[in-house]
């Protein structure tokens, strides 16, 4: 039996190129299925991303990892196939969130994790039988399984090796999707079986990609502890509050942490007690301290932050780019705010009749990637969307990159850091020209 997995790219650019990824990573939850599906099943992996997908080419199970900024490519994937008679299966969180809207397209849907009933879903399919809907529960990621990585050789992903020590996040913020997908519950795997696949596997630079890496604080502490020895380097993704806790920046340091992903979000009080972000309140004087943190253990940070909320302005929005200048964060992301379907931020927009490309933006054929999807309270969507990329343009200018550089604390913390530095924002800074206002879809 053959069993094809697919990752969806984002959609196609105005000359009518497909977008390709320069900056593209291996795509970890596939690599897990691979791992979950029983021996004697041929695993291949098309990454729409980099792979030209030969639909002709025989399989006998075709599954799709669908998020929803992909779901409309991953629908006009899934159609070439069920036209050739090949069932599709669709899961991920946008088949979690929606799976209504994914049966339109798919033999099957997903709902939840994957870990105890996707061999059934390969079984089923081989005796011709796909149920039209499966759902796993939620649980400790991957128990005893180590990703198939051989999927990704040959495709030139960034030589990081991507990891997840847990699942899910606990507080409740209004426009998150993961909240929803998991329940606000926190699953983490054991940290031996953490670091036996860590060592299974040869690079020593790592990215966990947990949803929040110090959402369950002390069984962080315990892998922490247990990476120590292992002289890799590593990064994740994390709340702001995690600098309030000593201990935990110590061993950040020890362990080998580079730097994080942090949803910094919003410098407007208000706006961070609107979207319910508990986590930045707790930590929250303007950030000063946090920062301050952050600089004092050579962390280099990547600040993400949400554009557009009730009591954002477009000055306010150029400001939040100057402040992250000022601080020499060595990336940032000036996200655009979406509703993502499910959430209670798209379920208030719905409701006070601000949702535009009749709600499913994700589909509309007029939406263009990083444009609003909605009607902001204080300025016009257009005049947010392009607040939003003069944040892009300024944050990725030759001055500001310069300017970030010279940081002994952080960027000039030691060579490697550095070289990391001159690496990615070039590369950054392509990515982010090329896909704004890119179409979804093909």
């Amino acid at each position: 039996m053959q069993v094809t997995f697919i990752k969806p790219t984002l959609g196609y650019l105005d000359n009518n190129e497909r977008f390709v990824d320069e900056g593209r990573m291996e795509p970890l939850s596939l690599g897990i299925l691979a791992g979950l599906t029983p021996p004697g099943v041929d695993c291949r992996l098309f990454d729409d991303r980099v792979d030209e997908i030969d639909y002709d080419e025989p399989t006998d199970l075709v599954a799709i990892n669908i998020e929803t900024f992909t779901a409309r490519r991953a629908y006009e994937i899934s159609a070439e196939y069920r036209a050739r008679g090949v069932p599709v299966v669709m899961g991920g969180m946008h088949a979690t969130l929606i799976p209504a809207e994914v049966a339109e397209h798919a033999d099957s849907v997903f709902t939840g994790d994957a870990e105890a009933l996707w061999p059934q879903v390969v079984a089923d399919a081989h005796q011709g039988h796909l149920r039209p809907r499966y759902h796993g529960k939620l649980g400790i990621p991957q128990p005893g399984v180590m990703p198939h990585r051989d999927l990704y050789v040959g495709k030139r992903y960034l030589p990081v090796s991507l990891l997840q020590f847990g699942r899910g996040c606990r507080h409740h913020c209004e426009f998150c999707a993961v909240g929803e997908y998991f329940d606000h519950q926190v699953y983490t795997r054991s940290a031996p079986e953490v670091i036996a696949e860590i060592n299974a596997q040869p690079r020593r630079d790592l990215f966990f990609v947990d949803d929040n890496f110090v959402a369950n604080p002390e069984a962080t502490k315990e892998l922490l502890r247990a990476l120590v020895p292992l002289n890799i380097r590593w990064v994740s993704q994390v709340s702001v509050n995690h600098t309030n806790d000593p201990e935990l920046m110590r061993l950040f340091v020890e362990s080998g942490c580079l730097g994080n992903v942090i949803g910094f979000e919003s410098l407007d009080i208000e706006n961070l007690r609107q979207m319910n972000k508990t986590p930045n309140l707790a930590a929250f004087d303007g950030y000063t301290k946090a920062v301050a943190t952050l600089r004092d253990h050579h962390l280099q940070t990547w600040a993400a932050f949400a554009l557009g909320y009730d009591h954002d302005t477009v000055d306010s929005i150029l400001e939040t780019c100057e402040w992250g200048i000022s601080n020499r964060f060595t990336f940032a992301a000036f996200n655009v705010l979406m509703p993502y379907p499910s959430t209670p931020f798209y379920e208030r927009l719905r409701d006070e009749g601000r949702l535009l490309y009749d709600g499913r933006w994700w589909l509309h054929p007029d939406y263009r990637f990083n444009h609003a999807a909605f009607r902001p309270a204080r300025m016009t969507a257009d005049e947010l969307t392009e607040a939003a990329w003069a944040c892009r343009l300024r944050w990725s200018s030759h001055a500001s990159i310069i300017k970030r550089a010279l940081d002994l604390k952080t960027n000039l913390a030691s060579l490697f850091r550095f070289s990391t530095y001159l690496i990615y924002n070039p590369l950054f800074r392509r990515e982010s020209f090329k896909k704004q206002g890119m179409h979804l879809g093909n």
